[in-house]
């Protein structure tokens, strides 16, 4: 290269860096990054990762699927150097603890209303959908054992039940545990002492016993309402019976306080609760918050507040000494 050349090239760079200095020339973008940590299942997680990567391409994201347990843990443990953007799909007790430990700063999804039951009153989190639990009943084998059709869920506690009906155990299920929790919360121990003898086998899976209701190893399956809907969607000859109330589990999402991206995290919180999350969400989901996405009959679902806080801990210690033997 001719010495003429070379001062040339520098002069073209010296040009170009004081344009830059002076903000005429952008910048190349810094990459965008999305750190989440979720409890969802992997299907769920696939469709909604697809549909957030086609409205925003220009985001890379890491997803964290762990266990609901461990995914708190982590999150507490991490706060004072936090790794995660955004808590997702994890239930609403989980949400509590993590608000309650300092994990979550209030942030409104914006472009939508939230309805109030669905939210935290203080803003740490919002749910985007819910998860209710219902009896599927085998209907062909209710008539062949000529067993009356349960309508509340006090009737489980009837002998002519017995060895006729499947739950998954409360300490190894969030279905069992949410269920457990809520009859014990309307009805006290008593029901559920009458329930466990009437109980065929405790599961270690919340769907297994809509399984084994379709399959006919039992009559009455207690489970969550997808796991239901997914029996009647392959033909198989059950029912959902509400039982009157609803034991229910929210699902849904945190931003992270000082997350390392949380301009990120802000606009995937945004995205949850758009039109096609909702979408992504509805094969899904029992009840969601994007209007029309439901799989059950709204007009038979009644969402069953707790009337007092339960330790979980606690209570798996209890319900265990009582129905694990």
């Amino acid at each position: 290269m001719t010495k003429g050349k070379k001062g040339m090239r520098r002069l073209v760079v010296g040009v170009a860096a004081g344009l830059l200095g002076l903000g005429l020339i952008a910048a190349p973008a810094a990459a965008q990054k999305l750190v989440l940590y979720t409890a969802s299942n992997d299907e769920i997680e696939k469709v909604v990762m697809e549909a957030f990567k086609k409205a925003h391409p220009e985001i890379t994201v890491q997803a964290i699927n762990l266990s609901t347990g461990p995914v708190v843990q982590r999150a507490i443990a991490e706060k004072a150097n936090p790794q995660a953007d955004v808590v997702w799909m994890i239930n609403d007790v989980a949400m509590n603890q993590l608000k309650a430990a300092g994990v979550f700063e209030p942030y409104e999804p914006k472009g939508v209303k939230v309805p109030e039951n669905f939210r935290d009153p203080d803003g740490f989190w919002t749910a985007h959908n819910a998860t209710i639990m219902a009896m599927a009943v085998n209907t062909k084998l209710l008539k062949e054992k000529n067993l009356p059709m349960p309508a509340v869920w006090e009737d489980l506690t009837k002998p002519v039940y017995k060895g006729t009906v499947s739950v998954a155990a409360a300490t190894k299920s969030g279905t069992g545990l949410s269920i457990a929790t809520t009859m014990y919360d309307a009805y006290g121990w008593d029901f559920l002492d009458k329930l466990h003898a009437n109980i065929f086998q405790y599961q270690s899976s919340g769907s297994a016993p809509a399984r084994q209701a379709a399959a006919g190893e039992v009559v009455i399956g207690l489970t969550y309402d997808t796991a239901i809907v997914q029996q009647m969607r392959a033909g198989q000859p059950i029912e959902m019976i509400y039982g009157g109330m609803s034991p229910n589990i929210l699902e849904g999402a945190g931003l992270v306080a000082k997350g390392p991206n949380p301009k990120e995290g802000k606009l995937f919180m945004d995205f949850l609760f758009g039109p096609e999350a909702g979408k992504a969400f509805a094969p899904f989901i029992g009840i969601g918050v994007a209007p029309g996405v439901t799989n059950v009959d709204l007009s038979k679902v009644k969402m069953w507040k707790m009337k007092r806080p339960i330790d979980a801990e606690a209570f798996k210690r209890e319900w265990a000494a009582k129905y694990e033997k």
